[in-house]
């Protein structure tokens, strides 16, 4: 049986790809992948996404889409993509378990944010640990936090948190900084950052009160540890797009999916959205509106080839 859409990923992007197609009547297919719901998932609480004046989970937002799309004939399956062939169509998309044929592709696989790899870090996400400042700033009022990375990202994510925090902690592990100098200028000016250079974290406390209290810090000169109260994490040390398996078939820029005219790939009948293409905005809102973009330019496609 071919597919007339597969829709790799099911976060704010995929999904809202699956309402569209299916309420076009193309019955798509939605494979999970590794990470099922996308970034949302590791958030807890999200206040700025349209329509929800109190805030939402982030799992129950991403359930909610879900629902929504399997209302109206998308079907998910709990597979990862292993290998595509985009050299013709039907499209082969290869699972784990499966083969299945596609006319459209509509990749939706995100990105990963590069973490730190402490237990604690995991255990802490979306309990006072983040990714995203932009997501998550508000919510911390006027208390102590920290941002950790060296590169543009990082700064704008510290000049941007200094609207809420009390006092933002920078923390890198070297002396100079990847960033451009006008960024490490212009957080250098504002006197609620302190940068605290040539140092890592070793560990996030306290798990066994389900939130951030303090870090150990470890100096990479001298290997000497402190412990710093702080009120939350933020790591911002770069995201790694999801598109392993369309190296060498789709056109990518450091890895993030190459798009023409709006969701189109550089492979006719591939098209993409969210995370994975998108490396400035990267939030829910935006994801959902490439999402669309997406599944209707599948639907068009599809028509003209008098689907």
């Amino acid at each position: 049986m071919t597919r007339d859409v597969i829709i790799l990923g099911s976060g704010c992007a995929g999904s809202t790809a699956a309402i569209y197609a299916a309420r076009a009547n193309l019955a798509p297919l939605v494979l999970d992948g590794r990470e099922p719901g996308g970034q949302l998932t590791l958030t807890t609480d999200v206040e700025n996404f349209p329509g929800f004046p109190a805030g939402v989970q982030g799992p129950e937002l991403v359930d909610l889409m879900r629902k929504q799309a399997e209302r109206f004939g998308a079907a998910y399956l709990a597979e990862t993509v292993i290998a595509v062939d985009l050299s013709k169509r039907p499209f082969a998309v290869n699972t784990e378990e499966n083969t299945y044929m596609a006319r459209t592709l509509i990749v939706a696989t995100g990105a990963s944010a590069r973490l730190l790899g402490l237990e604690s870090e995991k255990k802490l996400m979306g309990r006072g640990v983040s990714t995203c400042a932009t997501c998550d700033g508000a919510f911390f009022r006027e208390r102590e936090i920290v941002v950790v990375g060296g590169g543009d990202t990082a700064l704008e994510e510290a000049i941007f948190l200094t609207r809420f925090a009390s006092k933002v902690l920078l923390v890198h592990r070297r002396e100079q900084f990847r960033a451009s100098k006008i960024m490490v200028d212009r957080a250098r000016s504002i006197p609620k950052i302190e940068f605290v250079l040539n140092t890592v974290i070793t560990d996030i406390l306290d798990p066994a009160k389900n939130e951030v209290s303090a870090i150990r810090l470890k100096s990479t000169k001298d290997g000497s540890e402190t412990v710093r109260k702080v009120d939350g994490v933020f790591v911002a040390i770069g995201h790694d797009p999801n598109t392993k398996v369309f190296e060498g078939q789709l056109a990518l820029d450091n890895g993030y999916v190459v798009l023409g005219e709006g969701a189109k790939t550089s492979v006719e009948g591939v098209f993409a959205a969210g995370d994975v293409h998108d490396k400035v905005y990267r939030q829910a809102v935006t994801a959902a509106g490439a999402g669309c973009r997406a599944a209707m330019e599948a639907e068009r496609f599809l028509e003209a080839e008098g689907r």
